[in-house]
């Protein structure tokens, strides 16, 4: 029996605060005072998908604590359902400390409760009405946070959902190169639309790798049909197995407020043109506005612009 899909995205992972830091251009040794926002890849891309007025689910672990009340008000406020989110009575809310910069952020993570994400968390009759399953590497690096996002990538996946991931992998995150690698093979099994930027390869890889290197792993090695691969400041290049690429430039941004999320605007825009059955360039062209809107930003996408209007004006 096909089942009606109302959900368009369940994102599966990370929750937990960002302190970013207050001074501009600095690492976190120099960093003096911090302002808290509600962070985590996945919740980022269910807080921004909700913002273009999809129907979102988050499934979650946050700590029984003052942190895990401010993540559930902000949920409220954004209109993210908060029925997938466990609050864990032991293990308290996870937190990273984030530089302010316009390049890739240096980071501290103190990770507890994210990890905790158990498999009855997501029950069957959510993945049978979802549309898109998104999660992150960040997400897949511990268990049994692990164990329950394969399992449920499996589920998800003989259900008819497309899966979608973050390849969003740094060592300090997850370690063990070789352990990363296994994960992501096992998760590209279900032919995710995948995202990565250089940064993510480069770590990944342990070398520079070319362009054309990174697509042939994905594609021939991964059988990985739609690959994503975000250059920062020089925009990006979507790769389809046996179609020719596109590339387009970023979208000129006169002063960068805050990079933070700007790759999770980028991929909620994606997915959102995606789901909605869009041309490729065009899904790219709304990414790449979205992720501009953010940059112009510190913390969430601003909530005094009709951003729905804006991105559906753009062909």
């Amino acid at each position: 029996m096909d089942h009606i899909k109302t959900i368009d995205i369940l994102c599966v992972g990370e929750t937990l605060i960002d302190f970013i830091g207050h001074q501009v251009d600095m690492r976190i040794e120099n960093t003096k005072d911090y302002h808290r926002y509600l962070g985590g890849s996945p919740t980022n891309v269910a807080m921004n998908m909700s913002r273009l007025g999809m129907n979102v689910r988050l499934a979650s672990t946050i700590g029984q604590d003052g942190f895990g009340v401010y993540i559930m008000d902000k949920l409220r406020e954004n209109r993210v359902s908060s029925e997938l989110v466990r609050l864990d009575a032991i293990q308290p809310t996870s937190v990273i400390f984030v530089s302010k910069t316009a390049d890739t952020p240096d980071f501290v993570a103190y990770r507890k409760a994210d990890m905790m994400i158990t498999e009855n968390q997501i029950p069957s009759e959510v993945l049978e009405k979802t549309k898109i399953f998104h999660t992150t590497a960040f997400a897949l690096s511990k268990n049994p946070a692990r164990n329950t996002i394969l399992s449920k990538a499996k589920e998800a996946s003989e259900l008819g959902c497309k899966l979608s991931i973050d390849l969003n992998y740094s060592s300090r995150i997850w370690p063990d190169p070789l352990k990363a690698m296994e994960t992501i093979k096992m998760y590209c099994q279900y032919d995710p639309l995948i995202k990565i930027s250089e940064d993510d390869m480069e770590r990944l890889f342990e070398e520079r790798l070319t362009h054309e290197d990174i697509f042939a792993f994905f594609h021939e090695h991964l059988k990985v049909s739609i690959v994503c691969l975000t250059l920062g400041s020089r925009g990006v290049i979507l790769s389809q197995k046996d179609k020719e690429s596109i590339q387009l430039p970023a979208q000129k941004v006169d002063k960068i407020m805050d990079a933070t999320g700007a790759g999770d605007a980028f991929w909620s825009g994606f997915l959102f043109a995606y789901s909605k059955e869009f041309p490729m360039k065009r899904c790219l062209k709304i990414a790449l506005s979205l992720a501009a809107i953010k940059l112009q930003n510190v913390g969430r996408l601003p909530q005094n612009v009709d951003l729905l209007t804006q991105l559906l004006s753009i062909t």
